[in-house]
């Protein structure tokens, strides 16, 4: 079982590791803008799609509008458009429209920073509304998506079913000071090393913390 220590040497080899890595397109968003609504826009982009193509979308969308106000005086068809070829497309569409207006409406145009206000917006679910609060507003949230949860137990540092639960269980053992970062670290890690199928534990600096839980075949 990790203990705090092992957590704590595994983020440390992690922010070096990740330096030469491609940086996730949701919180280089948030770097590049600094706006809680552009996040919350790339973050529904970017449900089951590649980051290239979220990344891209995004800024084809942002060219077109960067606010709640502009981005809802576009038709439905007009954001179709800019966001193609994200997965689902035409329902991230419709969502993105319905967001702006509840924005309008309900919040004078500004995005809620607590996560159940979040979580009543179409398409936001826990993971979109940790990232919003993570990449857009700096603040205390763990975003799980897939490779989160199975680092965490392929590691062994968890035993969890779902996303959900692995969401639970970091908030009880993950320290707060690495609860920003974690996301964005397990992501690039798990998509270039620690992948879902075969993954390069040869190459990995971790091989010592790691317990292989799951792990078939490597390489």
């Amino acid at each position: 079982m990790l203990t705090a220590k092992d957590i704590e040497k595994i983020v440390h080899i992690l922010r070096k590791e990740v330096r030469s890595l491609a940086t996730p397109s949701v919180t280089l968003v948030g770097k590049k803008w600094g706006s809680p609504f552009l996040v919350l826009m790339s973050c529904i982009l970017s449900l089951r799609t590649k980051d290239e193509v979220t990344l891209k979308s995004s800024e084809r969308l942002f060219e077109l509008a960067m606010t709640p106000k502009k981005m809802f005086d576009l038709s439905i068809a007009q954001i179709e458009k800019a966001i193609y070829p994200v997965g689902f497309y035409h329902t991230k569409a419709r969502n993105i429209h319905a967001i702006c207006r509840d924005l309008i409406t309900r919040f004078q145009g500004q995005v809620p920073d607590d996560l159940e206000t979040l979580l009543t917006f179409p398409g936001v679910g826990r993971k979109t509304a940790n990232l919003v609060l993570t990449e857009g507003f700096g603040k205390l949230g763990i975003c799980v998506d897939t490779h989160v949860h199975r680092i965490s137990n392929r590691w062994g540092y968890l035993q969890t079913k779902t996303p959900e639960e692995t969401e639970f269980a970091l908030r009880k053992k993950l320290p707060q000071k690495f609860w920003i970062e974690y996301n964005a670290l397990l992501v690039m890690w798990g998509q270039n090393v620690c992948k879902p199928i075969s993954p390069l534990c040869s190459q990995c600096p971790l091989q010592d913390y790691c317990q292989r839980v799951g792990v078939g075949v490597s390489r």
